[in-house]
Parts: structure tokens; sequence; C-alpha cells
């Protein structure tokens, strides 16, 4: 096996190096040493879940062929290491002329080991996130001072503009490095970490240190990032008592917090950031006092736990086995679980201890004995810097958020959360927009009923969201005014309290958490609520739908989905695309509010059709359809990796139930544009994928055109016009054999009826051309006297390039199906001809000679009648 390793008490040049070499080569295993630097090892806890790093426990026996270094030049003790090993070694010190000469090297004397490694990336064209461009940019920073030691080079800095291009950020790169100290300023920075106070205002943390330093001249700038830095709030303020006065330096690193108008107050200024203010005539004691007051009125968390939080979380019992939690993880993709008693939170499980335990063995094991145990939990008005802080200070991935008044456990926070309000996601356009076009964007009695369903919602404390194509199209500017909800936690509990309040009747699945509100418009309080008028039902929808926040999983591919209870996040990660994953919150003071917890922001923007995960279409192979569907109906493109999996996919298709496959297939058929979907359906092989004879080209082209715009003449007398979904299912199969259409009939399902007309208007597409020309109107009435009407009019559609074939159907379907003699049966009888065969046959001879004009009038059809009848009777 092939080993990346650098030193131990590892910095942040050693670890990116690390990181950086390890997607050079993904084949390799990138192993942490056992000691890094304690900023180090809090940005992993808090970022490092995805990066593709080994622990020195987790390593085998197995033999070392391979082992490179990294930022170092000294080998590492590592089991499997041989004299046989080859070494190569990466670094940015001067070279160590004892080494090994064996050994090949690449050693430059550039900035940082890192920058090497990042050059080398750039030329392979491999694509960052922002987790790994952040821990790249740190390593060159780190050992280049932020890019001002002298011995930086011009590489190090053209590498940090390339890793900053890949969306590394510097914000977060600030809050891990640290920066040296002079003699006298160490004096003063030991003095304020032994004054350091910490206070917490609504959840977020402001340190407060105090000192003197009469007749000192060095800055205290420098000390308040290191302090920063060393605790890590929310807010600081150094407060140093000099000899000209008492000096304020204060930093923020939330919005939440603007230290500029702090400063303000004691007469000085700055940003929101970042601000100072010299203050004379007051006391050490009177300043943290009215510092103290103040920060309390003008402190808000702009981000708190319980706008981020997944509601309504799985938990596991302490009793529950190993196997059990095993199962779940594997059904819901979970890193972990909250394991909670009687009482409370007693720990958490991770995937890693499970995964371990399953290979010892220990399946029957409770969970408690694997768990790390603790009764960790934050709060939902806590902040989001808070948690970073417990996350870092425990370790822990995930941690339960709990009612702060009941101790009951209402959600879950994990890192996954803290990276989307990393990159933006969850917020990613300002709400009073969003409020504004969802309130242009619906009728006003269906806003006041969004509304009045909102209030209900938060009055039973449940979440109330918009999700999927309504939110999409209101953020494309193009809405509708149907919308789906969906309801943390109790939607079925929700819809009874509006009918409670309101009238009406529900009618719900308790399986699957989801009712429908029967609205009744007489009821006085509705009628109140909306305006207090005579209410008009065109004006609003005859009910609401409502759904409870769920998950899905496939017990096999192509399978339908197994529903299971869970929350906002889960519900929109069981959704088809990225764009159909954004929600719009509706209750209290959450009102516009859009989560974004899965990119579909993202790819609104730069107009890409995205899958959420690698195994979508295995899940469910129609995806594919739908991808298209929304590629061509949006103007969007299917992103390359998601078109990869797609292509990979299409022989799932033909596992999938005819009658799905026929829904979707409807769906596309009401599409404006219908012939750019089918196109693109043939030309990544989807038509060739539901059925091998389907096939789309310039001929359907037409028909399907000519078809969309179909109305049938009055004059045709049709009993019902045909369906749009017949027309066009009967022009895919018109030209092809009949057992080729047969075929595809029943591949797609369709009804009894509808495969019918398809088959008689395939038969008529093969024989009708040829006859045509010496057909008389007899003859093709008698051809098509046992042919459904919807048989005819597809023929008549498919044969539009045929002006005579058109003329001919077009008068049997208008004229000559209803010619009639005036005889009848009772005629017949009234002449004294016994009832058989013969009735049939002199009624068809004087049907066609009205047809073929061999008769125009009463008479000359009452003398064909009486020489009809004498050859009649002259037989018998």
């Amino acid at each position: 096996m092939h080993l990346i390793l650098t030193h131990e008490q590892a910095d942040f040049d050693a670890i990116a190096s690390l990181l950086a070499a390890r997607l050079l080569d993904p084949e390799a295993m990138a192993v942490l040493p056992r000691r890094v630097n304690r900023n180090v090892r809090a940005y992993l806890t808090l970022y490092g879940e995805n990066l593709p790093f080994v622990e020195f426990s987790d390593l085998t026996r197995k033999r070392v062929e391979r082992l490179t270094l990294v930022d170092t030049q000294s080998p590492v003790s590592v089991k499997g290491y041989s004299k046989h090993t080859q070494v190569h070694v990466l670094d940015h010190h001067p070279s160590d002329q004892s080494l090994d000469p064996s050994w090949t090297t690449h050693i430059e004397e550039i900035g940082a080991t890192t920058t090497l490694l990042v050059e080398a990336l750039q030329e392979t064209g491999i694509e960052l996130d922002i987790v790994e461009a952040t821990m790249l940019l740190m390593g060159i920073y780190e050992d280049t001072g932020s890019l001002s030691y002298p011995s930086t080079t011009p590489r190090d800095i053209r590498a940090s503009a390339w890793l900053l291009d890949c969306d590394a950020s510097l914000s977060v790169a600030a809050g891990f490095l640290d920066h040296p100290l002079s003699a006298d300023q160490r004096v003063l920075y030991d003095q304020l970490i032994e004054e350091a106070k910490t206070y917490s205002f609504h959840g977020l943390s402001v340190i407060i240190a105090c000192g003197s330093a009469e007749g000192m001249v060095e800055e205290i700038s420098t000390l308040a990032h290191k302090l920063r830095d060393l605790y890590d709030p929310d807010g600081l303020f150094v407060l140093v008592a000099l000899d000209s006065g008492v000096q304020m330096v204060a930093r923020s690193t939330i919005d939440s917090l603007d230290v500029g108008k702090v400063a303000e107050k004691f007469g000085g200024g700055g940003h929101s950031r970042a601000a100072a203010a010299l203050i004379r005539d007051r006391s050490m004691e009177q300043i943290l006092d009215m510092l103290l007051k103040f920060l309390d009125e003008i402190i808000r968390p702009a981000k708190t736990i319980g706008e981020i939080m997944s509601r309504g979380p799985q938990v596991l019992r302490p009793e529950e086995k190993v196997l059990t939690a095993a199962e779940r993880m594997q059904r819901f993709g979970h890193e972990g679980y909250p394991v909670v008693d009687d009482v409370g939170v007693v720990g958490l499980l991770t995937r890693r201890a499970v995964d371990r335990a399953m290979m010892h063995g220990m399946q029957n094991q409770p969970v408690s004995s694997i768990m790390d145990a603790g009764d960790l939990v934050v709060h939902p008005l806590d902040s989001v810097q808070h948690l970073q802080r417990v996350m870092i200070q425990h370790g822990w991935g995930q941690v339960p958020v709990a009612d702060p008044e009941t101790d009951e456990i209402v959600g879950i926070v994990t890192r996954t959360d803290i990276l989307k309000t990393l990159g933006g996601e969850v917020e990613s356009t300002p709400m009073v927009s969003l409020i504004d076009r969802l309130e242009n964007a619906l009728p006003e009695t269906r806003l006041t009923l969004l509304k009045l369903v909102a209030r209900q919602a938060e009055e039973h404390n449940d979440a109330l969201y918009i999700v999927g194509g309504f939110v999409r199209d209101l953020l494309l500017g193009a809405p509708s005014v149907d919308f789906d909800l969906v309801v943390e936690v109790d939607a079925i509990g929700l819809a009874h309290s509006l009918v409670e309040t309101y009238g009406g009747r529900v009618s719900s699945h308790r399986r699957f958490g989801t009712a429908k509100w029967w609205l009744d418009l007489t009821h006085p309080n509705l009628r109140r609520e909306l305006g207090g008028r005579s209410l008009i039902a065109d004006d609003l929808p005859p009910s609401l739908d409502f759904v409870t926040a769920r998950t899905e999983f496939y017990t096999h591919p192509t399978a339908l989905p197994s529903v299971e209870r869970g929350n906002i996040k889960l519900d929109l990660h069981r959704r088809d695309f990225t764009i159909n994953t954004l929600a719009l919150r509706l209750d209290g003071r959450y009102y516009g509010q859009l989560l974004d917890h899965w990119g579909g922001g993202r790819d609104l923007r730069e107009a890409l059709i995205r899958v959420l995960h690698s195994l979508s279409f295995v899940d469910d192979p129609t995806r594919m359809l739908r991808a298209v569907r929304l590629e061509q109906r949006l103007g969007f493109d299917i992103e390359s990796r998601t078109l990869e999996l797609l292509e990979q996919a299409l022989p799932l298709l033909d596992r999938v139930s005819g009658e799905r496959i026929r829904s979707e297939m409807v769906l596309i058929y009401k599409e404006a544009r219908l012939s750019e979907i089918m196109k693109r359906l043939q030309q990544l092989g989807l038509l060739n994928a539901i059925h091998p004879s389907l096939i789309w080209d310039a001929w359907l082209e037409a028909r399907f055109m000519e078809a969309a715009a179909f109305d049938s003449p009055q004059m045709w007398r049709l009993k019902a016009s045909p369906a749009t979904e017949l027309l066009f299912n009967g022009l895919l199969c018109f030209r092809l054999s009949h057992e080729e259409a047969l075929a595809i009939c029943e591949r797609l399902h369709l009804s009894a009826t509808m495969r019918t007309d398809i088959l008689q208007a395939t038969s008529l597409g093969r024989d009708l051309p040829a006859q045509i020309a010496n057909i008389t109107p007899s003859e093709l009435v008698s051809r098509l006297k046992d042919c459904r009407e919807g048989a005819v009019v597809i023929t008549w559609v498919a044969f539009s390039d045929q002006p005579t074939v058109r003329e001919m159907l077009d008068r049997y379907l208008s004229e000559w199906r209803y010619v009639a003699p005036r005889v009848d049966g009772d005629t017949l009888r009234a002449l004294n001809l016994p009832p058989g065969p013969a009735y049939r046959h002199i009624l068809w001879t004087l049907k066609a000679a009205w047809l073929d004009g061999v008769i125009s009038t009463a008479e000359e059809e009452e003398a064909l009648l009486q020489k009809l009848v004498k050859e009649v009777q002259s037989r018998d």
C-alpha cells in the first residue's frame, strides 16, 4: 500500500500538504499524525468529517510499498515499513544532507510545502470544495505569515490566489491562524488572559479582558487578534488602562454584534467587525458597567441553531442493539444518533463506532456500550457560533437540540449544517425579497388563506413550508398559484385544528402522515378571516394538502420508496433534483425565509439540473425522464456528473413498471417544448431504453406539432375528442409493425381501449395509401365501419402529407359514415321478406348505392329496392 505521512505536532502546512498529496493520488492513504496543533485539531473537528484522512490507529499491518513524506525529511515509524519501501520526500525546508540516497526528493525552498502541491493540483485540474481550499490556504498562510514573511515567494501568492478562486474562505482561515508577539506585548497579553471573563448575550459569547500598561507604546490590536484566536468568541473587548486613558479595542466575528456602534457609544469609531476608542474621564469599573448594559441592549443573534437544525430527530434508546443502529444508519444515511433515556441525552452514537463494533461481532451489544457518553445539548435560540465552540470542545459531529423549558429533544444539528452556513447556502436570497415575491405571486384570497394556515401552524407548534416547484418557479420569476405544503411535525394534527376553528372536514392517511383539508366556504370564521365577504369557489382551491415531513428509502433499485417520518431537511433530500429542494418557511417570525440545504439556489443561478446523490437514478429511474423534461422546460443543462449517472442507469429503465413510465410520458406530452424534449430523449437513448422500436425523427416532430394543435371539427360529430395522450402514443406506433406497436402498448400498460385504437390505426396506416387511388366511398366505409373513432383520427393526423387520404377520411368522419337508406328492417318485413342474411345484403347495397352515387333520389332507391327483393325471392 501507499502511505502519505508528515511530522508529529503538525501545523497547517503539514496537514494541508498531507491533504493535497492525497488528492493527487486517490489510491494512497493520508495518515494523520498522532499529535497536531490545537488550532489544526479544531479545524479538523469542525470541518474535517469528509476529508480523506486516516488515523494512525486504523492502519493495518499490510506491507508499505510506497511512502511519501510531506513537510518533513525524517522517517516516521509505521507498521509495514521496511528497507524495501520506496520513499519520496516533498518539502520546502533546506535539504537534509543525511537523507538516504535511495530516496527520491522534491525539495524547493519556497514559503510552504503546500504551495508545491497546490501547483500540481492546478496542473491536473482537480476541483476543490470550500473545506479543502480553505485548509490548503491556511497551509500556505501559516508558514508565510499570511504572505508577509521574507521567505514568501510569488509562487506562494499565485497559489493562494488560485485557492481563493476555488472559494477558500479568508474569514475561516483568519480564525485559525496565529501571530507572534513582542516581549512587551507578551507581558500585557498574559495579564489580559488572567483577567479575561466570558459573558453570554442571547447565546452569544463575548470576552472582556481588562489590563493595565502605563508607558506602553506597542499597539494593542495585535493582542486583540491573539485573544480572539485563543478564545474564539463571537465578540471581544480589550480594555487597557494607559497613561492617556482607557484604550478599548473591539472585534466581532458575527453580524449581530456591530462593534463600530459600541465604539461610537464611547466616543470612538470603526466598522462592524473592528473598532476602537480612547476613553477618558471614566474609571475601568464605570466603563465595564456601561459596556455590559449596552451590549445587552444591542446584541441579537443573526442566525440561531433553531434556524438551521433538523426538527423531529431520530434518537436511540441506550438498550437498543448495535445491529438495529447499523440498519438505521444504512437505511437513512445518518452519521450519528443521540442516545436518550427517560431523563435526557446520555450519549452520541457515531457511524464509526458502529462500523467497528460490527467488525468485532458486537451487533447484539447495547448501543450504550459503544457510544460517546455525555449529556451535551444546545438550545434553539443559541447562536451558530456557540454550536461551533461546543463541537470543537467536545468533538461531537451531531449535537441534540433541547427545549430549554421541557428538556425535550426537538432537533439535531450537524457539521453539515454549519458547512451550509459557511457556504451561505441556507439563505441565498434576502428574506424581504421573497416575501414580496410570494405576496405578488398569489391572488389575495389565496395569500390570506395561506397566512391563516401559517398562523394556525405557529399556534400548533408546527413549522410550515411551501416546497418544491412553486419555490423554484418563484425564484425564476414564473410562479404558479398551486403549492405543496410540508409540515414539521404533525400535518394531520394541523389539519384537524384548522377544522376545529374554520370548519370543513379532513381526510387523512396516517401511515404516510398526509391530510387533506376540505374547505367550507360558508363557515363564518373562514369568511371573516378571508375578508368577511361572500367567497367564490373559483378564488380558492376546494382543499389544501398537508404532508408531514418525511424521508424515503428504497429496498432495492427501481422499487417504490418506503416512507418514514423525518424532518424538513430529510424531506427535501428525498426529492429528485437540487432545484426542487428549495423550501419557503411560512410560520411566525420565519415567514418568507428560504431554506436551501442542498444547493438548489446555486444550481438555479447556474441553470443546472443536478441529482442529490449518485444513486438517485438507481433509486428511481423515472427521474431520468423528469431530468430531460425539466431541462428543456427551463432551458437548463443537465449537470455533467448527473448526465454521466443517467447514462449509466439507462438499463434500469427496463425494470420500471409500465404505469410509471406512462405517467411520466403523459406529463411530457403536456409540455410546451414537447418536440425538444422528445429529441433530447432520443439523443440520450431514453426512448430506446423504454422500447427499442421507439424513435424520434422529423416525421414525428411534424405530426406531434399538428396533434398538439388538433381540435376536432364540429362536423365530425365525435362522441368525444381524442385525448392528446392517445394521439401522441398512436403517432409513436403508427409506422411500426403490428407486433412492435403491440409491444409498446404493453410496455406502457395502455388501456384496452387505447390499445385497440392504436393497433387499428397502425393497420390503416399500412393499408390505405395503397388502396386510396381506386377505393370507392362505400369500400372505405366498409373498411372503417369496425374501426373506433380514435383510430380514424390518429390516421387522419398521421396522413397530413397525403391530402387525398385526408380528404377521404374527412368525408368519412363528417358525411359518409352517417349515410343510411330510407329503407329499414320494418320496410323489408312489410314486403313479406322473411328475416335473414338478405336483410343485411339489401340494406348495405342500398347504402353503398347512395355513397357511390348510383342512386340519388327516393324513387331510385325504391326501384333498386324492388329489384333486390325480386332477386332474393327468385332465389328462394
